[in-house]
């Protein structure tokens, strides 16, 4: 009775749009409340017992890593990086838009965080070249989900964290995927700009001199990715200890190399980290109330036992698990459907032989699909309320950029080496 009550609450509040925390929260109170045998002092331990974990701590780290690059003129200087080496494409700005995020998603972490930034920095300057407002959106809105795999992406350590999976492994194992899906993102945005005519190519000589002070300064911002996977792979620190070195990185370069910094912006940066740190990390507290009460109740261990025995094969799990993530995606967040579901169904995988860290990357991909996703893609809604885009407008130019994850996702599930390439490769 009490868990049936749950799961309706928690759907019903769903629909009401209540937002994904206090839906959690609200579900799980009720199953205490109404009759389920737990002590109500138990479900205050589990939410307190959701953050006690040391390697949680790099969500906050990154997060503020990522604001920090804002504020230290990081960005700006990745972006001219980014134009330097897409000015003779087509849609050059628009290609910088896709390498932007790429470059980003060593930094940030998140792929909303990505998305809004981009709409703000890039947006505007793509309208005045030429662009329709609707397609620079598009554009920002699944480059930016490429962040969810290129480390260190929040994604990827929440996962890790919940299923017990090494996050090491699971930033290489992000890399490859990360990498091909920007080069066919590219490819994509030169296509449609070649047909409608967007920004043609620039012809005219780039100087010795801008060359070298460009890629100097990016070269600059570049190097944090390689000191977080080095370090924690010649065991200098834990993915945890990478985070806090990220942010003295990006505090050095801003106070001391770019010297944009200044004590008034350390305070808004910091301030902004914290807010969305909090956002993050609250949701994974009470979904850890919600998943520990399923777990009493065997629902997991239910699951397991139905998917096993009704799966004739590993490819057909897959597939259905593409499926259900993909149709779920398009209502949840992505972090609760980190945490409530991947314990559900990684047991299932493993049974089926599936590779923990591959089918780590598989389920971060289909929920960062979901964010781009209507009716209630996380990053859409981002993306078209920063530009004033309507949703409508925004669909019709996402469809081809959709059609493409879709493509990319078959790939990464059923090319594992894709994904396990540099895992195996460095770490044994």
């Amino acid at each position: 009775m009490a868990v049936t009550v749950a799961l309706c609450a928690l759907f019903v509040l769903f629909l009401l749009g209540t937002p994904i925390a206090f839906a959690l929260f609200l579900s799980t109170f009720a199953y205490f409340a109404i009759g389920a045998d737990q002590p109500i002092t138990l479900l205050i331990q589990r939410l307190a017992g959701g953050l006690e974990s040391v390697s949680l701590l790099a969500i906050p780290f990154f997060i503020m890593a990522g604001v920090f690059m804002n504020y230290s003129g990081i960005t700006v200087r990745l972006l001219n990086l980014a134009e330097l080496c897409t000015r003779r494409f087509h849609g050059g700005l628009a290609q910088s838009n896709v390498l932007l995020s790429t470059f980003m998603g060593g930094l940030s972490g998140s792929n909303i965080a990505d998305a809004a930034m981009n709409a703000k920095l890039l947006v505007p300057q793509m309208n005045e070249r030429g662009y329709p407002t609707a397609f620079s959106s598009a554009v920002t809105a699944s480059s930016s989900l490429i962040t969810a795999t290129i480390p260190p992406g929040i994604a990827l350590i929440v996962y890790g964290y919940v299923n017990n999976v090494s996050i090491g492994r699971l930033f290489l194992a992000g890399v490859v995927p990360g990498l091909l899906m920007a080069i066919t993102m590219m490819a994509l945005v030169s296509f449609i700009c070649r047909r409608r005519g967007y920004q043609p190519p620039r012809r005219e000589r780039v100087s010795k001199h801008e060359w070298i002070s460009v890629t100097r300064a990016g070269v600059i911002a570049l190097a944090l990715p390689v000191l977080v996977i080095g370090g924690i792979r010649i065991g200098v620190f834990t993915p945890t200890e990478a985070g806090a070195m990220a942010v003295a990185y990006a505090l050095i370069v801003g106070l001391f190399v770019y010297r944009e910094m200044r004590p008034s912006s350390v305070a808004l940066a910091t301030r902004e980290s914290l807010l969305s740190s909090v956002n993050v990390l609250f949701i994974i507290c009470v979904a850890s109330g919600f998943a520990r009460f399923l777990t009493w109740e065997q629902i997991p261990q239910t699951i397991t036992t139905l998917l096993s025995s009704s799966m004739s094969s590993a490819v057909a799990f897959l597939l259905l698990a593409n499926v259900l993530l993909l149709v779920l995606g398009m209502f949840l967040e992505g972090n609760a459907i980190l945490i409530v579901l991947s314990p559900l169904l990684a047991p299932v995988a493993a049974q089926f032989g599936i590779d923990p860290v591959h089918f780590g990357i598989i389920f971060i991909f289909n929920a960062a699909i979901g964010t781009i996703t209507p009716p209630l893609g996380t990053v859409m809604f981002t993306t078209c309320s920063i530009t004033g885009t309507r949703v409508p407008a925004f669909i019709r130019e996402v469809l081809p950029f959709w059609a493409l994850l879709i493509v990319m996702l078959l790939l990464v599930t059923f090319v594992p080496q894709l994904s396990l390439l540099l895992p195996d490769l460095i770490f044994n």
